[in-house]
This record gives C-alpha cells, sequence and structure tokens, in this order.
C-alpha cells in the first residue's frame, strides 16, 4: 500500500474506528479521522508515524462539514454510528440522513471506495427503530453509491466493548444475573476481524455489495452470560427476564432521561433495545460473509479473558489468590 493513499474514516475515534485506524496505518494508509471533538480523539494519533493519522473535526449532520474532511480521499468509511438518542444526535439525523450525505458527497468528489458500517438485522420494516434507520440508512447509500461495500457486524466485542463489559459489571451486583432476552440467539463478532473486513473493503479488495458479519459461533444471551462467568470467575444465577418486563424497565430508565431534559441518558436498557433483543442477530443463511473475504472469525471465549479479568473477584491477582489458597488447603 503506497504511503500517498488517503482514507477519511468518520466515527474514526469511536470503538470500532480505532481499530480501523490502527489497521489501517499498519497498512502505510494516511488517515484522516472525522470526530465531533478532535482534541479528545488524540490517541488515534499514536497508531502511526508522527503526521500519518490525524483527528479533524466534522459534524456529520453538515454538508460542508462532511466535504472538507473528505478532500483529497482515495476511500471513505462510514463507521458512526449511536446507541442512545442524545439531542440532535437522532437514530434517523446519523443513521440514515448522515449516511445518506456521505455518501453522496464521496460520489461528488469521485472518492474511488466507499464502505459503510451498518448493522446486522438492518431492516427498514424492522420494528426495532435502531433496525429501521440501519436499514433505511443502507438504502440512502446505495441510492448515491451502489458501488459501495456495506458491512453488517453482529453485536462487536473486544477490550473497549459494550456488551461483555456491561454484563460483566452486572455479576458484580449481587447473586443474580438478570438477562434480557435470555433465549434470543446472537452471534458475536470481535472487533478486530471487522476492522480488517473494513480495510479490505476501502482497499478495494472486496466486491460492492452487502457482507454479514457475525462470529464463528450462534449463542443465545443466557450462552453468553455463561462465558461472561466463566471468564470472571464468578458464581450468578442467571435469571432470565421475560420480553414484557425488559420493556418496561426499558420504559422507566427512558422516562428518567425524558424528565431529567437528557441531563442523564439512559445507557443501560432502552425500550428499543428491549425490543431488540426480541429478535435474532445472526447471519442468514445464502448471505455474503467473512468467507468471502478470506477472514476467519475469532471466537468470543478466545478474547474475553485477556479483559474482563478486572471484574474477577480479586482483578489481577484472582490466580495468585487462587493459588495461595490451594497452597493453605494443602
Amino acid at each position: 500500500m503506497s504511503a500517498t493513499k488517503l482514507v477519511t474514516i468518520y466515527g474514526g475515534s469511536g470503538f470500532l474506528g480505532r481499530q480501523i485506524a490502527r489497521v489501517m496505518a499498519q497498512q502505510g494508509w494516511r488517515i484522516r479521522v472525522a470526530v465531533r471533538r478532535p482534541n479528545q480523539a488524540g490517541i488515534v494519533r499514536t497508531y502511526g508515524a508522527p503526521g500519518q493519522v490525524e483527528p479533524v473535526p466534522c459534524n456529520v449532520r453538515d454538508d460542508l462539514s462532511v466535504a472538507a474532511c473528505m478532500t483529497d480521499a482515495d476511500a471513505v468509511i462510514n463507521c458512526v454510528g449511536i446507541l442512545v438518542r442524545e439531542g440532535k444526535n437522532t437514530f434517523d439525523a446519523i443513521h440514515e440522513e448522515a449516511a445518506g450525505r456521505i455518501a453522496r458527497i464521496a460520489a461528488q468528489q469521485g472518492v474511488k471506495h466507499l464502505v459503510h458500517v451498518s448493522a446486522l438485522g438492518a431492516d427498514p420494516e424492522s420494528s426495532s427503530l435502531y433496525a429501521a434507520s440501519k436499514g433505511r440508512g443502507e438504502a440512502a447509500v446505495l441510492a448515491q453509491r451502489p458501488d459501495a461495500v456495506i458491512l453488517r457486524p453482529s453485536i462487536i466485542f473486544g477490550s473497549d466493548d459494550n456488551f461483555y463489559n456491561r454484563i460483566a459489571a452486572m455479576t458484580r451486583l449481587g447473586p443474580f444475573l438478570l438477562v434480557p432476552g435470555a433465549r434470543t440467539e446472537v452471534q458475536p463478532v470481535y472487533v478486530m476481524d471487522v476492522a480488517r473486513a473494513a480495510a479490505l473493503a476501502a482497499s478495494g479488495l472486496a466486491a460492492p455489495g452487502i457482507y454479514e458479519l457475525g462470529g464463528p459461533d450462534v449463542l443465545t444471551m443466557r450462552d453468553i452470560a455463561r462465558q461472561v462467568l466463566t471468564a470472571t470467575g464468578r458464581r450468578r444465577a442467571i435469571i432470565g427476564l421475560p420480553h414484557v418486563l425488559a420493556g418496561v424497565m426499558g420504559s422507566v430508565l427512558d422516562a428518567g432521561q425524558v424528565v431529567t431534559g437528557g441531563l442523564l441518558t439512559n445507557r443501560i436498557l432502552t425500550r428499543d433495545q428491549a425490543r431488540t433483543l426480541r429478535l435474532p442477530n445472526r447471519v442468514a443463511g445464502g448471505a455474503r460473509t467473512f468467507a468471502d473475504l478470506g477472514i476467519e472469525p475469532t471466537s468470543a471465549p478466545a478474547v474475553i479473558a485477556e479483559y474482563l479479568w478486572r471484574f474477577r473477584p480479586a482483578g489481577q491477582y484472582d490466580a495468585i489468590t487462587a493459588t495461595a489458597k490451594n497452597l493453605r488447603d494443602n
């Protein structure tokens, strides 16, 4: 890869975007990380040589801002996404309108490769507001750039994830572990695998179209909880929370956000997330997958113990504590 190649990554300071930047920096790309607050994204500079990775200010709701960040780019990756509404950043504004804006401007500027990160389960007709907005976003992208590569990852895990870490944090709260949608099937995917897929697509090494990206294992949410308990060395009774009760909990927490005028953002469980947990989140038969990209996905048990150790009873000293206990017993 020539060092003169330039990629603009919208949302490049987020959980997935940072890993895409890291992978592409290693491949020799110059990287422009387009984010709302570049002063808080300084970590991305360390992913490459001085000047190779640069955070720049961007408001994806504004044409001029998006266009300025895209100037002279050889490839564009859009991985901007939200899980909850915050002020003007609604699902429609970010997942649909911003996605279409980035695709339209990429077409106007003649950007060679466009990669759009959507989500597994994206469907304009979905009962989930999140999934529906993702589906409309895909349509908006393809209307402007039918040659785009669209990636639909399942729930993404990795050291900074908001999935396994959140469940692990819940194991500290008591003898029970409440699991909404305990029977719902999911297919967790490793963040580095998704990052490699995005880098391949930005390099023009993936055919245009939609790719559904899931890990090697299809698991229920109860299975996920068991994996977390194993990785954290804790014993908890797993209690499946019925969909109705999960919806009620989400509604109450959403109401708290409304009452406080948005000062307290509901990041625990929203009503829409409870609705999403009614639906399976796995790769569809016949879809393009990691196999079409030459990537073998990584299973969660091979990774999560590396970062969930902090939730063990004795944290990083858990193994030492167990060894000392065995010595005393002997």
